[in-house]
């Protein structure tokens, strides 16, 4: 397995126990917005750009989502 391939393998892994877990905490959300954007690099280093689109978008979404779950102070 490439270094790359293994990148990937971790970007996506960490998205689906975040999203797994987003219950539990607003943190989980925030860390389903990291993997969302290391999965959108995964995307375009390897050259499928519309890949990368789409996890772009979706970190934008997850992180205005991670602002409204944020408990206030």
């Amino acid at each position: 397995m490439s270094r790359l391939s293994a990148f990937g393998l971790f970007a996506v892994t960490a998205m689906l126990v975040c999203y797994a877990l987003e219950a539990r905490s607003h943190w989980f959300v925030l860390g389903f917005t990291v993997a969302c954007c290391l999965g959108s690099l995964y995307g375009f280093l390897q050259g499928a750009w519309p890949f990368g689109l789409v996890e772009g978008i979706w970190a934008v979404v997850a992180f205005k989502r991670w602002l409204g779950a944020a408990p206030s102070r």
